[in-house]
């Protein structure tokens, strides 16, 4: 019997795994993975190639000497790139390392086991790929598994994996710490954008929505022709990506070209999302995204997605409203923004354009 077709976003209908498919040995990418609809992965426009996305120091950004600099930079990384990557964030480093092991030892358990924690019906958490919404839509070269974290009523652990031993506690610990690290980050962004203390943004991503996602992006006999991720921004307030390897394949797209952003040992991307690009008014933006593969390497990510609290009014800062700038975008509650993101099945417009006045 076919697959129901998915009435929205929240759910994805189930695809062959693209790890068992490397495995194979194909010396060609079967069609459904070619990607003609996007263009060529390759690298940073060799003309410009000396370009990287900035690189932030957290322990700046907390000594009261080196704080007005470093914001100063944090600022111009958010409105001129939408991305950077930080350096001595703070992160326990135990619990990272478990994390990027454990996300390993997942991805290499036989495929039975992977699918005991497989996606269903009327869901898009667990194991599988995600927004696959029709049967001849073109797949990306990933598998993932997606958990929502944070608050505890959200958990939902029958897509939790049980296997390997102590992964579940690995992603606790490790949502717990990007929650802290999202809560401080946040008031050095508010500080940079409205020139005066973020507390109010801090406290709205105490309560926030966690959500993880994990990827294993497998060796590719055709990379040029597959996309890991297509291209994309994302929904979140702030989005942090831990590589679990020294395998480069996020580019980020900057005045019309893609750059490679280069994985430093120690270091997290951190990248905004469409909320602050409402919060700020469009000063920030969210930048367009994607994921390349490699033709003898496996790429790991572990993704955050980091989103204020329910009762957070998504819209532009009233401090920049209030000092003359006009509102570019509507404000809505976060349950609102879901749902009209959720029901926006990819369409044509870009998603942040439907919420424009």
């Amino acid at each position: 019997m076919a697959a129901k077709t998915p009435e929205n976003l929240l759910w994805s209908l189930p695809v062959p795994s693209v790890k068992e498919l490397a495995m194979k040995g194909l010396a060609t990418v079967p069609a459904r993975y070619i990607r003609d609809d996007v263009e060529e992965c390759t690298s940073s426009d060799p003309n410009q190639a000396f370009l990287g996305v900035p690189l932030i120091d957290m322990d700046k950004l907390v000594n009261p000497e080196t704080r007005d600099m470093e914001v100063h930079k944090l600022h111009a990384a958010c409105k001129d790139w939408g991305a950077f990557q930080l350096i001595n964030h703070g992160l326990c480093s135990r619990t990272v390392r478990s994390m990027k092991a454990k996300t390993e030892e997942f991805f290499n358990l036989d495929l039975e086991e992977k699918q005991r924690w497989a996606q269903k019906p009327g869901s898009l958490e667990g194991y599988g790929q995600a927004f696959v919404i029709s049967e001849d839509q073109k797949l990306e070269w990933c598998d993932m598994i997606y958990l929502r974290a944070l608050p505890l009523p959200l958990r939902n652990l029958g897509f939790w994996p049980a296997t390997p031993h102590g992964y579940r506690e690995a992603i606790e610990s490790y949502c717990e710490g990007i929650r802290e690290l999202a809560v401080s980050l946040m008031g050095f962004i508010a500080k940079g954008l409205l020139g005066v203390g973020g507390k109010r943004f801090s406290e709205a991503f105490e309560d926030g929505r966690y959500e993880l996602r994990m990827n294993c992006y497998p060796p590719c006999p055709e990379p040029e022709k597959v996309v890991g991720i297509a291209p994309h921004a994302d929904i979140s307030g702030i989005t942090f990506l831990l590589d679990c390897r020294d395998v480069a394949g996020l580019q980020v797209q900057k005045d019309g070209h893609w750059f490679t952003v280069r994985p430093i040992a120690d270091a997290i991307v951190v990248n905004l999302g469409h909320i602050l690009e409402i919060t700020s008014n469009g000063i920030y933006k969210a930048p367009q995204h994607r994921a390349i593969v490699d033709r003898w390497k496996e790429r790991l990510s572990v993704v955050a997605f980091c989103y204020p609290s329910p009762d957070t009014d998504i819209g532009p800062a009233k401090e920049l409203i209030e000092a003359g700038r006009p509102a570019l975008y509507r404000t809505l509650k976060l349950e609102e923004y879901f749902k009209r993101f959720y029901d926006w099945n990819l369409g044509a417009v870009p998603f942040i354009d439907t919420l424009k006045l």
